[in-house]
């Protein structure tokens, strides 16, 4: 009787190369544990791109609502489904236009005015469609705390106390100026170095460094306004007192080209009278008002630099 053999006796079996590697990968990819954390992982990265995503408050422009090391979780749905005033909204820096909008820091602040409203400021009271808005619970303003000691470490002491970095706080022999509110105020005081916590004046003058940088707009971080904030579909008659409220909307937020023939405007090379808005825009403030570079530094923010809306999830117990 004759046994056939694929091999010859006096000879190894042959094997493909990586044949054993293959047959491996097969079992590893048919492995039921590994499927899962596979799903998962592509559910984790389609949640992350599309519903929320973690971010970690570094800055104290939003003092004393939120904090630097504080957690936000953030929203993103609502960078289409749109923002409330009032709502806490994370977004790219619309400064920082020469980089992919990817590579753009974030930032945080709070919506206090949608499109199509108008926004003014008044002695430091937020007033909204002729409206005076309540503020909100945790907003705070500049005050200054006299201490006993004029030493570093009582200073030192304060700030650690309020979760504020010491590079923050203006010192002036024993006066430190600080972002607190009435609540924070009475709580400072309760130390015995400190002397007293008052409210400092408001702004007074007009500020060239505000938008939209003109002379023609007298106006201060606590007396702004009022101001007009763009919506989708409006359209804006352009004059030569208006344009620079909407030059940068119409050239970096939107993509047009401006110039002048003379005494004339042009956009993209025709006369330019009026211009009809391609989205919404909104206006932000920091809670923390005399500490934060907001809409009435940089002007209007384009709903396309918005991630969405942040929600505190955690607070945290140090300062960055």
């Amino acid at each position: 009787m004759v046994i056939e053999m694929d091999t010859p006796s006096n000879e190894q079996p042959r094997f493909k190369p990586g044949a054993g590697s293959s047959a491996r990968k097969t079992a590893f990819l048919r492995n039921e544990w590994f499927r899962a954390f596979l799903l998962a992982l592509v559910v984790l990265v389609a949640l992350h791109a599309f519903v929320f995503r973690f971010v970690s408050v570094q800055s104290t422009s939003m003092y004393a609502t939120l904090k630097p090391g504080d957690l936000l979780l953030v929203l993103r749905w609502s960078a289409w489904a749109g923002l409330d005033r009032g709502d806490v909204v994370v977004f790219r820096d619309p400064l920082k236009d020469r980089d992919p909008m990817r590579k753009r820091p974030l930032l945080v602040k709070r919506v206090a005015a949608g499109p199509g409203d108008v926004l003014q400021v008044k002695r430091g009271h937020l007033v909204v469609n002729g409206e005076v808005q309540a503020p909100q619970p945790g907003i705070t303003m500049s005050y200054l705390i006299r201490v006993k000691d004029s030493g570093e470490v009582v200073a030192d002491e304060i700030l650690r106390s309020l979760q504020l970095p010491k590079e923050l706080a203006i010192r002036d022999r024993g006066n430190i100026e600080v972002p607190l509110n009435a609540v924070l105020a009475k709580e400072v005081e309760k130390d015995p170095m400190v002397i007293s916590a008052d409210p400092m004046r408001l702004a007074t003058g007009s500020r060239r460094h505000l938008f939209p940088f003109s002379p023609r707009y007298a106006w201060n971080g606590d007396d702004y306004g009022p101001i007009s904030v763009p919506r989708k579909g409006d359209t804006l008659h352009i004059n030569v007192d208006n344009f620079p409220l909407y030059d940068r909307l119409m050239s970096v937020y939107e993509g047009h080209t401006l110039g002048v023939n003379g005494n004339t405007m042009l956009l993209d090379g025709s006369p330019l009278t009026n211009y009809v808005v391609e989205q919404d825009y909104y206006f932000v403030l920091g809670d923390c008002r005399h500490y934060s570079a907001d809409s009435r530094y940089w002007g209007f923010l384009p709903a396309d630099h918005v991630v969405g809306r942040g929600v505190l999830i955690h607070s945290g117990n140090g300062v960055d």
